[in-house]
């Protein structure tokens, strides 16, 4: 089996070190990188199916870095390693497309998890469809490609984006709860990842817009319903 390869980019050299060493012993393909210029570069020039990143960093910082990243490949999962615990921080993070964040100091045995409950999450989702597209008002929208397309116009989507509009299109024309889409796509419904949840909300709502019969509601106290 191709083994799973992951950028990895921190400039605290003890720590790059051993988090390098670590995933290379569980079995990942692990590049360090020690700063956001030569990560960009190492990103552009291979191929990566996961992003670790460090946010502060010298010559490109790690927020900086994501939105290239983004650039580049819209649905490669990315994990914000931080000092910071202030909720902006975290929330800029989600902004520019984290799949997930984890704050120093952690256990090795915490950030394994993560990876693999995000790899688990992006395989099953490839491979476990219940449709191979969903039409929504005059839009059509291919999971499998993370693709949102009206009027010949497409959207690449990141993975949680995609993941987030295909649980509404199961859903549809009926309440998403709450609790179960943040248990099934950000695995635990803290108070972060539901702030996180609603930046993603209101993405899709933004690629929506030019259908004015497509809406994603609010449903007070439950979660969203997408109307179409």
């Amino acid at each position: 089996m191709k083994s799973t390869r992951i950028l990895l980019a921190e400039d605290d050299n003890n720590l790059g070190i051993l988090l390098n060493n670590y995933l290379r012993a569980k079995e990942y393909e692990t590049s360090l990188f020690v700063n956001g210029t030569l990560a960009l570069k190492a990103f552009s020039d291979e191929n990566y199916h996961l992003c670790i990143l460090d946010i502060m960093m010298p010559e490109m910082d790690g927020l900086t870095l994501a939105k290239e990243i983004r650039k580049i490949n819209p649905a490669i999962p990315i994990i914000f390693l931080t000092a910071k615990s202030q909720k902006e921080d975290i929330l800029e993070g989600f902004r520019t497309g984290a799949d997930d964040y984890i704050t120093k100091p952690f256990s090795m045995e915490e950030l394994l998890y993560r990876i693999q409950a995000i790899l688990k999450r992006t395989v099953e989702t490839a491979s476990h469809r219940k449709e191979d597209h969903y039409v929504i008002g005059h839009y059509t929208f291919d999971p499998l490609k993370q693709l949102l397309t009206i009027s010949g116009q497409q959207i690449k989507l990141t993975t949680k984006e995609s993941e987030l509009l295909e649980l509404l299109c199961r859903h549809g024309n009926e309440v998403l709860e709450r609790n179960f889409a943040l248990k099934s796509i950000w695995i635990d419904d803290n108070y972060f990842n539901a702030r996180s949840m609603d930046v993603y909300i209101t993405r899709l709502r933004k690629y929506l817009k030019k259908d004015p019969s497509v809406k994603v509601l609010n449903v007070h106290g439950r979660g969203y319903k997408l109307i179409s």
